[in-house]
């Protein structure tokens, strides 16, 4: 699974282009907290199956909480890297999550079948990684808010229960008792008195 609160995010992928340019203004916007670690890689032409096996290897090695590798959109020529077994293979080992982001929403590589998540584009792999800062502080203060009505509501049954425990404890106090009892008792010594006037 995808970690919902990612707090470090590798990325590897191509140092300049716009897949990175995108990934970092989606998740600056969503979250300005989160870290970005880029493993500048080559993304196509020789060299560049390993170049991205290393950068997930590295990245993976580091314990960043997901990766994103891919690139921009391009010819099955320029995306070839990704159907390559080595970069399937490194993938499918990784121990941290992974999201493939090759292409366009219509390109298909055998990294999009092997990763953890398949994002169709490098934007939606910054979106789906990094969450959006606002809604949980939103939430949150939501639940900061519920918590506190919860606990007045319980500090309110609380209080009133302990005023019924007085209540109660003053009605059966031995002293009130004894002054009831006394009470009668004049009372008692009142009516005889009347009686025995008659």
């Amino acid at each position: 699974p995808i970690p919902t609160y990612a707090k470090r995010v590798g990325i590897v992928t191509a140092p300049t282009g716009a897949a990175i340019q995108d990934i970092i203004n989606i998740s600056h916007r969503r979250n300005p907290y989160v870290q970005l670690i880029l493993y500048p890689a080559l993304v196509q032409g020789d060299g560049a199956k390993q170049s991205i096996v290393q950068g997930i290897k590295t990245l993976d090695a580091m314990g960043v909480d997901v990766i994103i590798a891919g690139r921009g959109g391009g010819s099955i020529e320029d995306l070839w890297a990704f159907n390559e077994e080595a970069v399937a293979r490194a993938i499918f080992e990784c121990e941290t999550p992974v999201i493939s982001a090759v292409g366009h929403e219509t390109d298909v590589t055998i990294a999009d079948y092997v990763a953890d998540l398949r994002a169709p584009t490098p934007s939606a792999a910054a979106e789906l990684a990094v969450f959006d800062y606002q809604q949980f502080d939103l939430k949150v203060r939501s639940y900061q808010q519920m918590l506190e009505r919860s606990l007045m509501r319980k500090l309110e049954q609380r209080k009133y229960m302990l005023e019924q425990y007085r209540l109660r404890l003053k009605l059966y106090h031995p002293g009130r008792q004894l002054n009831e009892k006394r009470q009668r008792l004049v009372d008692l010594e009142d009516q005889m008195r009347v009686l025995f006037d008659r």
